[in-house]
């Protein structure tokens, strides 16, 4: 595994976006400065295809993320529910927390997958976004401070899951 992490950033219509990328692959996603203990690398070749692919997702022109994920940050059931959420719940659509338990294979309650989700090292990309609660938007752990849900309304309008809202606007996030 790799001793090292290149880091680079992203300007996105719902904030400020840090990567951290190892030699293995996307270990972190973040909209604070990254989470890894890692030493930290000038690596440009390594940031810039998730950057590129970030943006490209931004301007509505990627659909689906095909870079290599480092999961070194999970474990166990939780790596298991990210990688059925990643696999299975493609851009424009939405699972209930509890839709995600059974796909998973039950061995985790729905509030357990909200935990989960709380802890994805990888939003966006794996797109812990796309899960929702059976009564409404549920939670969400991106964004900065107290937007949080309003960043997962945003990405789901953005994505055709959820109707726009008024005031929408497609540029930027609205607080």
């Amino acid at each position: 595994m790799s001793a090292d992490v290149a880091i680079g950033s992203l300007e996105t219509p719902v904030g400020r976006l840090h990567v951290a990328v190892t030699d293995v692959g996307l270990v972190d996603v973040s909209w604070v400065e990254t989470r890894v203990a890692l030493r930290v690398v000038d690596d440009p070749v390594r940031t810039k295809p998730v950057l590129d692919m970030l943006a490209e997702y931004f301007r509505g022109e990627r659909k689906r993320f095909d870079i290599p994920i480092d999961w070194r940050l999970t474990s166990g059931v939780q790596r298991d529910v990210l990688e059925t959420l990643y696999s299975t719940v493609d851009y424009g659509q939405s699972v209930t927390y509890g839709e995600l338990a059974v796909r998973s294979g039950d061995r985790v309650p729905a509030r357990g997958i909200g935990s989960i989700m709380g802890s994805n090292p990888v939003p966006i990309v794996v797109p812990c976004h796309r899960v929702v609660a059976s009564d409404g938007l549920g939670g969400y752990s991106g964004g900065t401070g107290r937007d949080g849900l309003a960043v997962k309304q945003w990405l789901l309008i953005m994505e055709g899951a959820l109707p726009p809202t008024l005031g929408w606007d497609p540029g930027r996030l609205e607080l």
